[in-house]
Order: structure tokens, then sequence, then C-alpha cells
């Protein structure tokens, strides 16, 4: 199983110490448009990043309001393989995930299909008497801010088993999905909802599913209808990338282990059901086009994906607890104030996105190891990236 351990140190750490139907048509527009300028190769200031870490591969990228500035990717693959990562090589983005999913549930509200205080009995009427009268109050905010008294798989007890249960759903993941909602909330909330932070996958699938119940489409579909396709992100998708049987694009690694995408023994992913927390995969210039969209939506840019007030409530630290929707908020003096950031592994993997709205700037990392060589290496060379890459264009 994937332990949720040291993610939860990895994020407490990066808070602390970090570099710092058919759909409507509306939903086509947008967009982000890149510059025809060739961006900046950054492998010369990657690779001694990569070198010195030991670790398989890096890559980053830098976004200038509409403008891919620079992007680099370094090393190999896999440990022990010889296949060089390429400039459009897919990386897990783990819990960067959670912002999309967020992005999601904005959209529905711009359709009216939602609102940020519908709750939980609204959505779901017929599961009121599956779910433990504490939560029938729910609402896209508690879920989406870990403010839903639910806690992380590490907690020990019901939630913690819950985590081993999920491997064993069946069906549609939109059924899977609309099972978690019993399974977790028919425990006995951790906190009253709303009263205390407590960060969960868990609520961020339920959250996936509120989306599925309002438009009748997997999660996944919708993110590739609404979001991805907006946006021309089209070097994307679920789970582990690459071929089975191939090493047509990196691994991730348990420790310093290659995992092969369709391995099962140790999984090569989370359960797909927790996608909406947490199952991305990217190239690096694609969802450098998603760091474009929050960069100028922070700055209340018109004409985007979302409008300025959507933008706000997505990005806004609702109980001043320095995690908005999906999004961590912090203060940097290299951003000119306040930023968005955030960090994802599945533990085989680690991406770092940081946003500075006042710097008109977008910074993003990204390897193919978590714990190698040693512990927390993904965090520390992906962290080094952004600080490099502050150093360099701001």
């Amino acid at each position: 199983m994937l332990s949720a351990d040291m993610k939860r140190r990895a994020f407490l750490k990066f808070l602390a110490t970090g570099a710092c139907a058919l759909l409507p048509s509306v939903w086509t527009r947008s967009i982000v448009t890149w510059s025809q300028t060739q961006p900046e190769n950054l492998d010369t200031l990657l690779e001694p990043i990569r070198s010195s870490s030991g670790i398989p591969a890096l890559a980053g990228a830098f976004v200038q309001g509409k403008d891919l500035i620079g992007l680099g990717a370094v090393g190999t693959r896999k440990l022990g393989g010889t296949e060089r990562v390429q400039p459009n090589d897919r990386f897990h983005l783990g819990s960067d995930t959670k912002s999309m999913t967020a992005t999601l549930l904005g959209m529905l509200v711009e359709q009216g299909k939602l609102t940020w205080e519908t709750t939980i009995v609204e959505i779901f009427p017929d599961l009121k008497d599956k779910i433990r009268p504490e939560f029938h109050k729910l609402t896209p905010i508690h879920l989406l801010s870990h403010r839903a008294g639910i806690p992380g798989q590490a907690t020990p007890g019901p939630y913690g088993r819950l985590h081993d249960q999920l491997w064993n759903l069946r069906g549609p993941l939109p059924e899977q999905r609309r099972a978690v909602i019993e399974l977790v909330l028919s425990q006995p909330p951790v906190s009253e909802p709303g009263s205390m932070y407590n960060y969960s996958n868990h609520g961020f699938i339920i959250a996936g599913a509120w989306a599925e119940q309002l438009t009748g489409k997997p999660w996944e579909e919708l993110m590739q209808q609404m979001l991805f396709k907006s946006l021309d992100m089209k070097i994307v998708g679920f789970g582990a990338p690459g071929t089975p049987g191939t090493v047509d694009q990196p691994w991730g690694h348990l420790n310093c282990v290659p995992v092969a995408p369709d391995s099962r023994n140790p999984p090569s992913d989370n359960p797909p059901v927790l996608g909406p927390a947490g199952t991305v995969h990217s190239a690096m210039s694609d969802w450098a086009s998603y760091a474009s969209l929050h960069l100028l939506g922070a700055q209340g840019q018109p004409g985007l994906l979302l409008k300025p007030e959507t933008f706000q409530q997505l990005h806004k630290d609702w109980y001043q607890q320095g995690y908005a929707l999906g999004w961590i908020v912090i203060e940097r003096s290299w951003a000119g104030g306040r930023a968005l950031t955030h960090a994802g592994s599945n533990t085989y993997w680690y991406a770092n996105i940081w946003i500075a709205p006042q710097r008109n700037a977008a910074f993003l990392a990204a390897t193919n190891v978590a714990n190698c060589p040693a512990q927390d290496s993904g965090f520390r060379a992906t962290d080094a990236v952004i600080g490099a890459l502050i150093r360099k264009y701001l």
C-alpha cells in the first residue's frame, strides 16, 4: 500500500520551509495561448541538481503570464536504464491534482449546478439516512479546504482501514466514489465539520463524486472535457504514465526500485477511485498551461476559463489556516507577498508548484522519485529547482 505518513510529513515541511449530457460550449473558451517563441532550455540548470541528488529524472518549467519561458527535463526514465527523459515526458502530479478538482467544482458553480454552500444531502438525498447527521451540512468548501471532519488515511481506526478498502471496491468509478461517501460518512467525524483542519484525500474523492452526481459523467471524463481540453492540455492522463512492457515514459520508484506502469505488486499508483485527490499525470508544458490559468486568475484578469470572482473563491483562505481550495496560501518575500503552492506525491514521484501573482510568475518541478536515494529526495530536488528558477528569473 502507498503510505500517507511521508506525504503528510513532506506536506508540512513544504508548507513551513519550501522555496520558498453535453457540456456547454462556454467551456471551450479560455485560454492560455503560448508565445511562439521557443522556451529557453533549462537542462543546464536542472542537471547539476539531478546529479548531486542522485535521482533518475528531473524536470522544470517557468511561466510568465501567458508565456512558457523556460522548460527542461534531464536524466533517465528509470534508475539503471538508458532511456533519456524528453521534454514532453509525463510526470505524476499526485496531490497537485487537488486544485484541479476544485477548479472543476468552480466550473459547475458557474454553470449553476451547485453553489459553494450546497450541502451533501441536497446532492445525494437518497444517502441522507446512510450519512451521519453531523455530516448533513457538508459543503464543497468544507471538502476542498480539508475542513470536513474527515481525517487522512494514516489515522488509526476505521478511517485508516478505509484506505485499504479502496482497493477492494469494484464497478464503474462513479459507483466506487459513491461507495466512498457511505464508507467515510457513516463513521463519526474526528471534528465538527468546519471546525478543524484535517488533510484528507477522502474529502476530495467525495468532491469528485459530487461532480459525477451533478453531471452524470465520470470525474476523469469531466476533467478531460471541461478542463484539459479547454486549456489545450493534450499530454495528460491519469495514473502511472507509460505503455506496459515499454519504457516510453518515466517510471516511478518505490524507494530506489523502478515500478512499471502496469505493476500490481507493488501497485504503480493509488487506486483509481482516489483520482480527484491525486492521480493526474502531465507533460510539464501542459501543467504549465494550468499554472498560467491560475496565475492570471489570481491577478483578476478577465476572459479566462473562470470568472475573476470564482478564482477569488478558489484562492481564498476561508479559515485563515494557510490552505484555500486545493492550494496552500503562504507569504513569501521573493513573491512580493502572497503565493499559491502545493506539493504532490504518491510516494513514487514528487511534484512541486509555486505561483507568485505579484511577480507574474509560476514555477514547476517534478521528479520520478520521492525517497530515493534518501528520505525526502524528491522534495529536496524539486525544492532546489524552484529556488534555482526564482534566482534565475526574478
